[in-house]
């Protein structure tokens, strides 16, 4: 665990405003006082609120720092005290069928870790992230490592220590991550094919132009299995999105992606329309993104299109795989550009000018109606930090089962 010098050394992640609108600097640091003393609150009540702890750190700023982090955390990820208090165990390195693979990737990691950190001690942090990444996969041998794992684990590491990072990457793993860790990518493939029916729904020109182009999902890879740690280099934005998806549906990350593509609407439009140059734009993320405006934008998102409306579509595809998560019920599946997406959106286009006449009574349309009603949801969630009363309805239908409201 890092001390408060090595914290500062390394620029924690105490700002209240990590992207998007930032307000007066008195106006913020008040907002600032009264978010901490409601995350004080919910923390000393009893049964914790936990639900409002999942609100704090959805909403701007996120949990604000680390020491909060460390309290909160375990609670968005329902892991009891006694595992907290739990020594990890010793792990036999020689003969362990990951340890070299673990190792190469730790060794790759040294961005990850904090510039100037002294040698000695991201040395000692990299012995740590090697043992808790082989105890999980021990503990859990129904998990396959995979590379980008090791890049969730040193963010959990820098920000909890040893001890309380092993008992909760062993949470995650078995829960948000479970379906990077199957035997095969089928599971993970099934997830990236959300992504272009969300893009499809918001942006339908961005949509057909990235089909034209047949890029695909897999830029995304790295952002969706590493929950964007691989690719951004400052730890404070990793951390507030860390907040965001721990408090969230696991498929939220997808949500994200999602948003950070049509932010970039322009930019993908003017591209040259050829697979290579459109997964080369896409891949390389820019890093000086509105992060609070895209974390609201992916909680509105979630609301409108949640995943429940989008399986059936996502699941149109000829590769099938089971899923550990409910909303996957449906199948899996393998990506590839086609035109059944592209003759559903002419279709309903179709189907929408031909009722555009009676449209125009929107009190005798349902469809409508409930148009309306989403959108007034948005602007609820909005104001109480994006997506809240969507995480609060929807965490308990994922599966497998969380007891996440203790």
């Amino acid at each position: 665990m890092y001390s408060n010098e090595d914290t500062a050394r390394r620029g924690d992640t105490t700002m209240y405003n990590s992207g998007g609108a930032s307000s007066p600097g008195v106006d913020r640091d008040s907002k600032r006082k009264r978010k901490i003393a409601d995350i004080t609150h919910a923390l000393s009540v009893r049964p914790v609120d936990v639900a409002a702890l999942r609100r704090m750190a959805i909403s701007e700023g996120g949990l604000l720092t680390d020491e909060i982090r460390c309290q909160v955390w375990p609670w968005l990820l329902n892991v009891p005290p006694h595992v907290l208090e739990q020594e990890p165990e010793t792990v036999e390195r020689e003969n362990n069928k990951d340890y070299n693979q673990v190792l190469l990737d730790v060794q790759r990691s040294l961005r990850r870790f904090p510039p100037g950190m002294p040698d000695e001690q991201r040395e000692g942090l990299q012995e740590e992230l090697i043992d808790i990444i082989l105890l999980v996969l021990k503990r859990n041998s129904q998990l396959h490592y995979y590379q980008g794992y090791h890049d969730i684990v040193v963010t959990f590491l820098l920000v909890l220590g040893e001890r309380l990072a092993t008992a909760l990457v062993e949470k995650l793993s078995t829960h948000h991550l479970r379906d990077f860790m199957d035997p095969t990518m089928d599971n993970t493939k099934h997830i990236l094919n959300y992504l272009m029916p969300i893009i499809e729904r918001v942006n339908p020109e961005v949509h057909d132009f990235m089909q034209q182009a047949e890029v695909g999902t897999v830029f995304a890879l790295s952002w969706l299995i590493t929950w964007f740690g691989h690719v951004l280099s400052d730890f404070r934005h990793v951390v507030r999105l860390y907040d965001f998806f721990l408090a969230c549906h696991p498929l939220m990350p997808i949500y994200f992606a999602a948003v950070i593509v049509l932010y970039r609407e322009e930019e993908v439009l003017e591209c040259e329309c050829d697979m290579a140059m459109v997964h080369h734009l896409l891949s390389q993320i820019p890093q000086d993104l509105p992060y609070e405006t895209l974390i609201s934008r992916a909680g509105d998102l979630f609301v409108q299109f949640p995943p429940s409306e989008l399986a059936r579509e996502v699941a149109s595809h000829d590769s099938m795989a089971a899923s550990t998560f409910k909303d996957f019920d449906l199948a899996s599946t393998q990506q590839r550009p086609d035109s059944v997406l592209r003759r559903r959106r002419r279709q309903k286009q179709a189907a929408l000018e031909r009722s555009a006449a009676s449209a125009v009574a929107a009190v005798a349309q349902p469809s409508v109606a409930r148009r309306f009603v989403r959108l007034a949801v948005m602007g609820l969630t909005v104001a109480l930090g994006a997506a809240a009363l969507a995480v609060v309805n929807t965490a308990l239908e994922w599966a497998p089962k969380l007891d996440l409201f203790p």
